[in-house]
């Protein structure tokens, strides 16, 4: 089927409207009819080729939030009229040891088929995302959207939600936990919000006071601003968990002097660049410098239904669709409070 779409033909080039091809509902897939798409970092860095080769001509998009228009026949978990969501990935082989244990974000098989610069394993074409109107989703792989939250504070949760609420889940933020969130973005101002729900003491650590109020808005108790280097000194061995959400090559060693004896750095943000520290930095104290990437679908799921329970969603600023390549560069410039996401129906002029 053909469906209007938002894609850039090359690195350099502006994003233009486009038809392009979906495959047609299979016995297990859903139609998703697209109302709102988060822009994440992930897809500027993609779709200017800053991550190795990627597919042209691109069409980003894996914050998705929509309704579903049609349902294949064997299709038992989602009706017409449900509110859905895709997220980062929408395949995988379903059969390696961490499909099988719901990480399929960590598929051993040729890895995670990608919503969009991934090949398609039905139909072996590449991926589009979902800034356009209509998606074609197994339904294993699409979530269900509580009706309480907003679709289009929900589509951020898809990514920038599940990216935060992985590690916060898995190192045990809650009661009685010191946990700093670095960077306040589109990424950290979900971290903050999670944590904060799930009962931690929060510290937002970003480089000046300008979104101190914001910070404490979502919940958090404490900010120090980075760029006064006596922080570093002030809050040594503070914290239980530090989740670091920059897209930039920060200091390591001396956010690593923030935790606690057996503390948890966790790296979430993806820099071009590599990041490097002394291993005594982690031997003294017996630290944990860890990466994080997205979650599964049952953890996915998880995710959605605590925002739902504790009225979470994105603060976000909506655009219409000739405004992505703007939006691209005042998310580089910081320039968004806190996440960009298309209306799509400005696609269906």
């Amino acid at each position: 089927m053909q469906v209007t779409a938002y894609q850039t033909p090359s690195a350099k080039a502006p994003f233009q409207k486009a038809t392009i091809e979906r495959r047609d509902v299979g016995p297990h897939d859903v139609l998703i009819t697209i109302a709102f798409a988060g822009i994440c970092h992930s897809d500027i860095h993609t779709a200017r080729n800053e991550w190795g080769e990627a597919m042209f001509p691109l069409v980003p998009g894996h914050e998705i939030a929509g309704t579903v228009a049609e349902v294949g026949a064997e299709v038992t978990k989602f009706a017409v009229g449900d509110h859905v969501g895709v997220g980062c990935m929408v395949d995988s082989c379903r059969e390696c040891e961490n499909c099988k244990a719901g990480e399929e974000q960590f598929c051993t098989n040729g890895g995670m088929t990608g919503t969009y610069n991934a090949i398609d394993r039905v139909e072996g074409r590449p991926t589009a995302g979902g800034y356009s109107t209509s998606i074609v989703v197994d339904e294993k792989y699409t979530l269900r959207i509580p009706d309480s939250i907003p679709l289009d504070e929900a589509a951020p949760l898809l990514c920038a939600g599940i990216t935060l609420y992985s590690p916060l889940n898995h190192w045990g933020a809650g009661p009685g936990k010191k946990v700093a969130i670095v960077g306040m973005g589109g990424l950290g101002h979900m971290g903050v919000k999670i944590a904060a729900a799930m009962g931690a003491d929060v510290t937002v650590l970003s480089q000046s006071d300008a979104k101190k109020a914001d910070g404490e808005r979502f919940g958090a108790q404490h900010h120090y601003a980075t760029a006064d280097g006596t922080v570093f000194d002030d809050q040594a061995g503070t914290f239980d968990l530090i989740v670091n959400t920059v897209a930039a090559n920060i200091p390591v060693a001396q956010y690593l002097g923030l935790l606690k004896t057996r503390g948890v750095m966790v790296n979430v943000g993806a820099p071009a660049e590599p990041l490097e520290i002394n291993a005594f930095g982690l031997l003294g104290g017996a630290k944990v410098w860890a990466g994080s990437m997205i979650g599964g679908i049952a953890e996915t799921q998880e995710m959605l239904d605590f925002c739902a329970e504790h009225h979470i969603g994105a603060t976000i600023e909506k655009i219409t669709a000739d405004q992505i390549d703007e939006a691209y560069d005042r998310t580089v410039d910081s320039d968004v409070r806190y996440r960009f996401v298309i209306d799509i129906d400005s696609m269906r002029d």
